[in-house]
């Protein structure tokens, strides 16, 4: 034999012994931090499904709660909507749940839940402005211009989406409240806003046409 491979076998029985000796010795942890790693692994993946699942169901609920909307079946779809139980969907459904009291004029009862979901702040920053500017609508025959306004404080600047919806609102309230002149001067600003929806400019063209022989000025 050469000594080259004398030396190998040697190198050889010397790694076997030490990883002997270092499996004796650390052996029981790694099967336990492999055993963890897998655990975790398992858990995670069973968290991933378990939201799926969660959001399905929760699709579902939200679903069939619109198809009894639509079908005039109030009281089945509020039924419905409130018992959507998921972060998202559950968002969702709490609007839709207070269009439908709106559809039966319990405004009361519709704010409450607006405001709930405008004073969330686990709820997307987007919906908690659609919850303040549907509030406001369902205002705007009951609250002077300046509490609308305030109400609408946080939506009505010049980056946020709703500003136009917003500003709706509040042109609404001031012709609701006989303030003719600042309606025509707030449906006029938003006819010059080239930003704003079409829907929205259409309706402030027809307050406008309205509001022109009630503000002799003009």
């Amino acid at each position: 034999m050469s000594d080259d491979l004398l030396f190998q076998e040697v190198d050889e029985d010397v790694r076997q012994e030490q990883y002997k000796k270092l499996w004796q010795r650390y052996g029981n942890y790694l099967m336990a931090l492999c055993v963890a790693v897998v655990t975790a692994v398992a858990g995670f993946k069973g968290w991933e499904y378990w939201q799926v699942k969660q959001a399905e169901t929760a699709a579902d609920v939200f679903l069939d709660a619109e198809q009894l909307a639509a079908t005039d079946k109030a009281d089945d779809a509020l039924a419905r909507f409130a018992a959507v139980n998921h972060q998202g969907y559950g968002q969702l459904a709490r609007l839709r749940e207070a269009g439908v009291l709106l559809g039966q004029d319990k405004t009361e009862a519709a704010v409450k839940i607006y405001d709930a979901v405008a004073a969330d702040a686990g709820a997307d920053a987007a919906l908690r402005d659609f919850a303040r500017v549907r509030a406001a609508y369902a205002l705007t025959g009951s609250l002077k211009p300046a509490e609308i306004e305030a109400r609408l404080a946080a939506v009505n600047t010049d980056t946020n989406v709703w500003r136009h919806a917003a500003r709706e609102a509040i042109a609404l309230s001031q012709f609701a409240s006989a303030d003719y002149a600042a309606a025509d001067r707030t449906a006029t600003a938003i006819l010059a806003d080239a930003a704003a929806p079409a829907g929205i400019q259409q309706r402030m063209s027809m307050l406008s046409q309205v509001l022109a022989p009630l503000v002799p000025e003009k």
